[in-house]
């Protein structure tokens, strides 16, 4: 009996992620590429006003964290909402769900490996694109192999270092619009100087055959904010989850509103919007307006003209490195959830001396690998071809957490059980939610984005299909094991 015993200890995912892991994991995960780099296409499109399509994103944003942090805090399991689609919408809701968030972040981690190859190459352009990428991809999943605290401990590093970069970026901003030294162009009239707030309106004709607008704009926002729900994978390895979600959870709309939307407000005052192009961002003006700033060290004088292009380089690739680690981490995390409900390989749910899924990390980046090949074939459109691929899941995965949540409150209404960590305003934040995301794939069907909605219903039917045949086999099984 003793034996068994300590068999079912070691089969379990140990709460090793302490409370300050679980803030900084949160506070990572509203910080990433998409705020240093992705705001240039969104601005162009949108002008000033993306600063409001950056309030109502994150709103949206906000109520889906609830939703999912309802749920984990009531059952903190491996899984997380694969798990709560599987137990309260219904089996196929639960591989679809669980499949789908696993491809998803396999396509991130496969661009987040391109990207961080790009950022090496910066510095040495003689690295070819696939060597740094492999080099990254060995040491991040090596370090998750060893223990989820050295994960949590590596992901408050790296969200350490990108908050104190956008801290700093602000209140470098705020000095330069109200010292002076930001020149006579930066000033907070350029939020509505230029042809008004909202220059390109809703959602308006460009005059060439497309759109663009605020409405137009929100569909790429959006997904700024991928990367939030891994507060819901954490909970089956946090201390105290019923404390450590709600915090994470509820901190969310304060972080979007300091370093989205203030962050917009000081930088779209810094400098006329038509200045940003698609492939700028407005964090790069303000190192920018650094060059003619010069300080003293070792009694030689150093010109901040050097350092930066280096500074942003450092900061986009320590976010880089950031999300692709946490892809690794719940990558695994939901392929052993998955193999506990039955809907993947039961050699999947195997963990090692540490507690890691070793079987499920090591899978998950055997596919992710294939980005190193794709870098190899094609360097110079991996980038492109793999990020066109996201969008298509990132809407799933969304609208199956806000559907899964009410079915959750359905469930527990008819029983009488109050949860101990309600949502905001359900159902009608829930509706508000489903609305929204729909009226995205709308948006992004005029707006250019027409293939990925049109990939969403072959891709729902090709995880049908596979659910049918594992279904199938199982049934299979159980019969060979009943008759046997």
């Amino acid at each position: 009996m003793k034996r068994t015993s300590e068999k079912t200890k070691d089969q379990k995912l140990q709460r090793g992620l302490q409370n300050r892991h679980i803030q900084l994991i949160a506070l990572g995960g509203a910080i990433g590429t998409g705020l240093f780099l992705g705001i240039g296409p969104a601005a162009v499109l949108a002008g000033p006003a993306v600063i409001v399509g950056y309030a109502l994103a994150g709103i949206i944003a906000f109520f889906i964290m609830r939703q999912l942090g309802e749920m984990v805090v009531e059952e903190p399991v491996s899984g997380s909402f694969s798990h709560f689609a599987n137990k309260y919408w219904g089996s196929f809701a639960g591989f679809a769900s669980g499949w789908n968030y696993w491809v998803l972040y396999i396509l991130v981690s496969m661009s987040e490996l391109t990207a961080i190859g790009i950022y090496i190459h910066f510095w040495w352009p003689e690295i070819p694109l696939w060597t740094s990428s492999l080099f990254f991809f060995i040491v991040i999943n090596a370090l998750n192999l060893t223990s989820v605290k050295v994960y949590g401990e590596v992901e408050f590093w790296f969200s350490i270092i990108k908050v104190i970069a956008i801290i700093a970026m602000i209140l470098f901003g705020i000095y330069l619009l109200f010292s002076g030294d930001g020149g006579e162009q930066a000033s907070i009239r350029n939020l509505w100087n230029d042809e008004g707030f909202f220059p390109k309106g809703f959602l308006s004709a460009d005059g060439k055959g497309g759109f663009q607008g605020l409405f137009a704009a929100i569909a790429l926002i959006m997904f700024s904010f991928g990367g939030l729900e891994l507060i819901g994978i954490t909970a089956a390895e946090a201390e105290q989850p019923e404390k450590t979600i709600p915090k994470a959870t509820n901190q969310v709309i304060y972080r979007i509103l300091i370093f989205y939307v203030g962050a917009l407000i000081i930088l779209f005052s810094l400098s006329p919007w038509r200045n940003i192009t698609t492939d700028s961002s407005p964090f790069v003006m303000v190192f920018e307006s650094l060059k003619g700033f010069q300080f003293s060290l070792l009694g030689k004088t150093v010109y901040f003209t050097s350092l930066i292009a280096n500074v942003l380089n450092i900061i986009v690739l320590t976010a880089a490195l950031s999300v692709y680690n946490s892809c690794v981490y719940s990558n695994s995390r939901m392929l052993f959830g998955l193999a506990e409900q039955g809907n993947a390989p039961s050699f999947l749910s195997k963990l090692n001396k540490n507690s890691a899924p070793i079987n499920a990390i090591l899978i998950s980046s055997l596919f992710a690998a294939i980005c190193i090949v794709i870098n190899k074939i094609m360097p110079e459109r991996a980038l492109e071809v793999l990020m066109s691929l996201v969008v298509s899941s990132l809407i799933i995965n969304w609208l199956m957490i806000s559907i899964t949540h009410l079915k959750f409150k359905r469930n527990k209404e008819a029983n009488q059980i109050k949860t101990k960590f309600p949502s905001y305003i359900y159902p009608l934040s829930n509706y508000i939610c489903l609305v929204f995301l729909v009226g995205i794939l709308v948006i992004m069907w005029i707006t250019g984005l027409k293939i990925s909605v049109e990939l969403i219903p072959g891709w729902i039917l090709l995880l049908y299909v596979c659910y049918r045949i594992v279904k199938k086999r199982k049934g299979k099984n159980n019969r060979v094991s009943y008759t046997s």
